[in-house]
């Protein structure tokens, strides 16, 4: 298997993008129109040139990544030749599941499909199609490029072959697995999904300033980001979906903070609009 496609091109899916094109993969990206996918291949790029400009890359490597990276509006000929697609869109599972039957129609019985899912089953994603023994769930982090981790989910039904497929095409991108049976949040993100969610509250009791909070976290406890800076990260109104889903899935202890609420419905969803716990240029 040397081609995959991503749908789907926000934030993670050009970073697993990023990540496969680096790897050696022919890498189709699909996405709603030419001009989100304009702007997809223009973030590519210059995390490409970047990473070539300061030592990350070989010259061969950044030069094939180039040419191996193919923007695509339509799904039937971005997946057409694929042995793996990965969907990495919004963690809602009416669009997740409308996209599997998609490509459950589309794709060859013997293509792989797996989501980006950080809270998500796969077990009723799978159920929506005539494959679930090929759907799997495969977590990739933000930054993708820099972040070695992919947590694999089987679904109820997910076969061994599958789940092998999944751990070797992560080792062949030089990223290490960890094998995580179904539960909403899996493991790091309800983990991820706890801190944070604890580090809001104390910002909005006042018990320290977002920045000592983060500090704390850093210094004390030897976390590489602190759980506000982490937020403003990947996006407030994501964390807040995750959120919502673990305290519908999982209980009162994941009720999201009210200062997150308040901060989404604001606007302030972090970097992606130049403020959430701190302000960015």
């Amino acid at each position: 298997m040397n081609r995959v496609t991503i749908v789907g091109s926000g934030v993670m899916g050009k970073g697993i993008a990023y990540a496969f094109a680096i790897s050696g993969y022919e890498v189709y990206v699909n996405d709603l129109n030419e001009d989100i996918l304009t702007k997809a291949k223009d973030d590519i790029n210059t995390l490409l040139d970047g990473s070539f400009e300061k030592g990350f890359l070989k010259r061969e490597v950044y030069q094939s990544a180039k040419n191996n990276l193919v923007y695509e509006a339509e799904l039937k000929k971005a997946v057409e030749g694929s042995g793996l697609v990965i969907e990495a869109v919004l963690e809602k599972m009416d669009l997740k599941i409308d996209i599997f039957k998609k490509l459950d129609e589309i794709c060859p019985p013997e293509t792989v499909l797996a989501t980006n899912t950080s809270t998500m089953s796969p077990t009723e994603i799978g159920t929506q199609t005539s494959r679930p023994d090929k759907v799997v769930a495969m977590h990739f982090f933000n930054p993708v490029h820099k972040m070695k981790l992919i947590e694999v989910i089987r679904g109820l039904e997910t076969s061994d072959e599958t789940v092998k497929f999944i751990h070797d095409t992560a080792e062949k991108m030089n990223k290490t697995t960890v094998e995580v049976n179904e539960f909403p949040g899996f493991v790091t993100s309800r983990m991820n999904c706890l801190i944070g969610n604890e580090a809001m509250n104390l910002l909005m009791e006042g018990v320290a300033s977002a920045k000592d909070i983060d500090n704390a976290m850093k210094l004390g406890l030897n976390h590489p980001m602190g759980p506000l800076e982490l937020a403003d990260l990947v996006g407030l109104d994501t964390r807040l979906r995750n959120m919502e889903y673990l305290y519908k899935t999982l209980g009162e202890k994941y009720r999201p903070c009210p200062l997150l609420i308040k901060y989404v419905k604001a606007g302030r969803l972090g970097k992606k609009t130049g403020s959430g716990f701190y302000e960015y240029n």
